[in-house]
């Protein structure tokens, strides 16, 4: 019996079953990827509005009841796709501290530089406070993003660098959260400089 799915308002993501994890979509990795980046051109080019599981099939050449085998949801169809396309840098361990610093920091920039990273960044943001389901799997795969800089720190804490009463959550906030604000808020740019600025003047701050 085909599944049948309840019309949803525009600007909701289906939240049913979210936190399933998917499979791959149709005979291969290929279709599967080109479903993940129909999903997020779907999310840049029309925002949270028109990110539906219909509109995803449409632009992906799929039919809505392939996806939902495969996603339970666009709710986790959203979620995999942004850790497909935006995986976590990988944490340098180099023993310097700061160059390790400022070199995630700048990979970090780098990505919010992007044309399309801020218009996925503001409707997934968007989508997750208006769906707990997203706003939990999102607060996931952010954790996982922050991770490389946690890490960081906590190797510096180890070597004597970083106060051992150090809050490195805490840190992590005060290193990242400049650049998001400037470019997602206040619609700055980011000079090439800030990376090693907000690195020094958190550190000379701990």
């Amino acid at each position: 019996m085909a599944r049948t799915t309840s019309p949803k308002p525009a600007g909701t993501v289906e939240a049913t079953d979210a936190q399933a994890r998917p499979g791959p979509v149709g005979r291969g990795d290929r279709a599967r990827q080109r479903v993940l980046a129909a999903a997020l051109d779907e999310l840049a080019d029309e925002g949270s509005a028109g990110f539906t599981m219909q509109a995803i099939a449409r632009r992906a050449g799929a039919s809505k009841a392939t996806l939902y085998r495969h996603w339970p949801s666009s709710s986790a169809l959203l979620v995999d796709a942004m850790a497909e396309a935006f995986r976590p840098f990988p944490a340098p361990a180099t023993g310097d501290l700061r160059g390790d610093l400022v070199a995630l920091l700048t990979s970090a920039a780098d990505l919010l530089t992007r044309e399309r990273f801020p218009r996925l960044m503001a409707a997934v943001v968007d989508l997750a406070e208006r769906d707990p389901a997203l706003a939990h799997l999102v607060a996931d795969l952010t954790a996982q993003r922050r991770r490389p800089v946690l890490d960081v720190l906590r190797q510096g804490q180890e070597r004597g660098e970083v106060a051992a009463s150090a809050d490195l959550e805490l840190l992590v906030d005060q290193l990242t959260a400049p650049f998001f604000y400037r470019r997602l808020i206040a619609h700055r740019p980011i000079p090439p400089s800030m990376a090693a600025a907000i690195v020094d003047q958190t550190l000379a701050l701990r």
